[in-house]
């Protein structure tokens, strides 16, 4: 199988769908891997990496679309890029589909079968996701910390405090995985921790292994009564491929103090707050209702060596396996793939997507 590993285009996204490493053991199974030259710099993967690896460097952005039956890609396509897609080719990346409804309908349009990594479910867990969930949780924390800073027109607060003043207030509305590693950071600096859940098994998982933080059944009367105290806000609640609930509404938001911080790691699924919008690593925040906001919607880019390394350590086995047989064989040897399956032959064939953007659906047909 021809395999394309174009450059991300998306502003300040530095990743790389595939380390040469990657690349070197696709090609002694037999495939060619086509690279776009510099795809892998902004990661600290150099052309001549790949060369070495035996993948064939393209210049031509287009060109990778043209001649690659599969194209592995970090980042959803870009507006430009959904022309480029055609019938019979397999696109796997993150797509976050719920949120874009003009990507959807650009994606059927063009006949490619989309495979999304944060769909593929493995016994209750999404293990494709979970390496940037990890990532952007203990992110959230750092940059949180950052613009809470006086100069950057935050409220002045040290979240680890020092001898004889008290520590920041951190709230984190959810206790999946980003969560728990916003809070294992946010431990770590010895912040006031608060974990917001639903689920009472997990806030018991949490108690026993986060051992200074609290746990509070998550309720809008509850994180009503915390918001005039905290100094950090972290958003961490994922509903599987379905756009992420508004959680915190504007009126609700107006009750924290002026120079607190809300980082939504949920803004790739649509934000969980209502003042929530997409900013980039360039221009990272913004100030509403006296809250700053940082909404970054592909945080793990400013960490892009150590996130496209933990990409391709869950993703790989796949990618693996839809060279070595086709989407058919693939999905009989590997089930879960069926999951990924977001669009395939013009039509939608998720049903979170589809009752996020009001649209019918089929499931898809695979051949198992």
């Amino acid at each position: 199988m021809i395999i394309g590993i174009p450059k991300e285009i998306k502003e300040q996204e530095y990743r790389v769908a595939m380390p040469p490493s990657a690349a070197y053991q696709l090609i002694r199974h037999g495939h060619e891997v086509l690279v776009e030259t510099s795809a892998g710099v902004g990661a600290g993967f150099a052309d001549g990496d790949y060369q070495s690896a035996g993948a064939q460097l393209v210049k031509n952005h287009n060109e990778i679309f043209e001649r690659a039956e599969l194209i592995v890609k970090v980042k959803e396509p870009q507006e430009s890029e959904t022309p480029l897609f055609r019938k019979n080719q397999i696109l796997f990346t993150y797509l976050h589909l719920a949120a874009n409804k003009a990507l959807t309908e650009a994606l059927l349009q063009s006949g490619v079968t989309a495979l999304a990594y944060e769909t593929i479910e493995v016994n209750k867990r999404l293990p494709l996701l979970e390496p940037m969930s990890e990532i952007a949780g203990r992110m959230s924390v750092i940059v949180g910390g950052y613009f809470l800073a006086k100069h950057f027109g935050g409220s002045g607060v040290l979240l680890g405090g020092v001898p004889g003043v008290l520590p920041g207030r951190i709230v984190v509305i959810g206790g999946g995985v980003s969560g728990i590693n916003a809070a294992r950071m946010a431990t770590g600096v010895w912040a006031d921790v608060t974990i917001l859940e639903v689920d009472l098994e997990r806030m018991r998982f949490l108690d026993i292994t986060l051992h200074t933080a609290h746990t509070l059944y998550s309720n809008e009367a509850h994180l009503m009564d915390l918001l005039p105290n905290v100094d950090l806000l972290i958003g961490a609640v994922l509903v599987p491929g379905a756009k992420a609930p508004k959680l915190i509404r504007r009126e609700m938001l107006r009750r924290m103090r002026p120079g607190s911080v809300l980082v939504d790691i949920a803004i790739d699924q649509g934000g969980c707050a209502d003042t929530s919008r997409p900013t980039t690593h360039h221009d990272p925040v913004y100030v509403e209702d006296g809250v700053t906001h940082y909404c970054v919607a592909n945080m793990p880019a400013a960490y892009a060596r150590t996130a496209t390394q933990a990409l391709t350590n869950v993703t790989y086995r796949y990618i693996e396996l839809l060279a070595d047989y086709g989407l058919d064989e693939a999905c009989r040897k590997q089930p879960a793939l069926v999951s990924g399956i977001n669009v395939m032959g013009g039509k939608l064939t998720h049903e979170v997507v589809a009752e996020a953007h009001r649209m019918p659906w089929t499931k898809p047909e695979i051949a198992t």
